[in-house]
């Protein structure tokens, strides 16, 4: 989100959203991002630009990152924009006999026998990652997100935007839940992406933090509290500074001081881009109405505990919208007016509370209420899988899911 003039809270949204290419009968996955991207650029690149759309590598040479071209103005029209985006993708995936797959994980990669860094330009950044934490795991090469990211344009914004995700982000899994198997097996989370995702940086604990971030809402304090800490920690293990920059912070959403903007790492990929765009697009109502004060004070946000805030949020990878909330002070900090709820209530409420919103369309309202109705992505698929599936029904399923991608049609079991 740079640019010459920085925008203010909610005056443009960037959107990216993570791919596996795989095979189109087995499913393997197929490390041929750089063959696709130089495909459509007509030479060996990392980064290709299509209009108001843009694509891009990631770490494993299976992936593909499909984006905003920078800050969109609206939401709504995003989701048939990706899904164009998408199109495109398996057109030039087809000769290879491939296609784009979606969700948070691939159900039976073998990321110690299939990963493959991208090798080309800044190569040296992931080399770096892969020497210090060694990059052959799940929390590495098998996990695709949907990233949002929300300008502010000054010091104070900047304070007011991070306090109101504090207290979104712990409620977010159970939307956006959608990586319920891996290694051919469920693994009883309904988001095991995250989990992967909290603990691959152990031996460097200040990365991620406890992904909900700390109660600090200025720049200084920021790098203070966040960054430079961070920052002596790594710095034994890479002399030569490759990783010592904002890009190093883990945590579920993270400052982009750089570019004036907060990105929300936390949403799992989705089965279409309407299921995603929808997500983003409740999540950032019930931000503005946080930030606006709605229904708290921006002092009284600041004071969230990050403990309290980071228990719901690892009970949220298992128990998604069944997840109990018993902090009376933060549901009141959402407008929730009685002491106890499970993530279901919360979100039904929240959902009624801004649902009137202009922003809505009629496709994403019928998006967001079926995944109020019947579950995040990940209940569903469990629905379909039954409790022992085996490697062909989970397969069958995802193939199932690879059409939805095509068609930008929400999964039913």
């Amino acid at each position: 989100m740079s640019q010459a003039k920085r925008l203010r809270l909610f005056e443009g949204f960037g959107v990216e959203m993570e791919y596996m290419i795989v095979d189109r009968d087995t499913l393997a996955v197929k490390p041929i991002a750089d063959e696709v991207l130089n495909a459509e650029a007509g030479q060996l690149t990392s980064d290709v630009e299509r209009g108001p759309m843009a694509w891009s590598n990631e770490l494993v040479l299976h992936v593909l990152e499909l984006k905003t071209n920078g800050p969109a103005p609206e939401l709504a029209p995003l989701a048939h924009l990706f899904h164009a985006e998408v199109q495109r993708v398996n057109e030039l995936l087809r000769p290879h006999h491939a296609m784009l797959l979606p969700t948070g994980a691939h159900p039976f990669m073998d990321p110690f026998r299939e990963t493959r860094l991208w090798p080309h330009e800044a190569s040296e950044i992931y080399e770096a990652y892969n020497r210090i934490f060694n990059c052959q795991g799940h929390g590495w090469s098998n996990l695709q997100s949907t990233h949002l990211n929300l300008p502010f344009g000054s010091d104070q914004e900047f304070g007011r935007l991070h306090a109101a995700i504090r207290l979104v982000l712990p409620l977010i899994p159970a939307l956006s839940a959608a990586s319920p198997v891996l290694d051919g097996r469920p693994t009883g989370l309904l988001d095991t992406r995250l989990e992967v995702y909290r603990t691959n940086q152990q031996q460097i604990p200040l990365i991620a933090g406890q992904v909900v971030p700390e109660a600090v809402f200025s720049q200084a304090q920021y790098e203070a509290e966040i960054f430079q800490p961070m920052f002596r920690a790594i710095a034994p293990h890479d002399p030569q500074g490759d990783l010592q920059d904002e890009f190093l912070n883990s945590r579920g959403a993270i400052a982009r001081f750089s570019r004036g903007a907060i990105e929300i790492r936390i949403i799992d990929n989705q089965e279409c881009p309407l299921a995603d765009v929808a997500i983003v697009t409740l999540v950032t109502e019930v931000l503005r109405q946080l930030v606006a004060e709605t229904w708290s004070s921006y002092e009284n946000q600041q004071k969230a505990s990050t403990e309290e805030l980071a228990s719901v949020f690892l009970d949220s990878l298992k128990n998604g919208p069944e997840t109990e909330i018993r902090h009376a002070a933060y549901l009141h900090l959402l407008g929730y007016p009685q002491p106890e709820a499970t993530l279901q209530e919360v979100w039904s409420h929240l959902w009624a509370r801004v649902q009137q919103s202009l922003v809505f369309t009629p496709e994403v309202t019928q998006a967001i209420e079926t995944i109020l109705r019947e579950g995040p992505l990940a209940q569903r698929l469990l629905r379909a899988l039954g409790p022992d599936p085996s490697p062909e029904q989970i397969k069958a399923v995802y193939q199932q899911l690879a059409e939805c991608l095509a068609q930008n049609k929400l999964f039913a079991p």
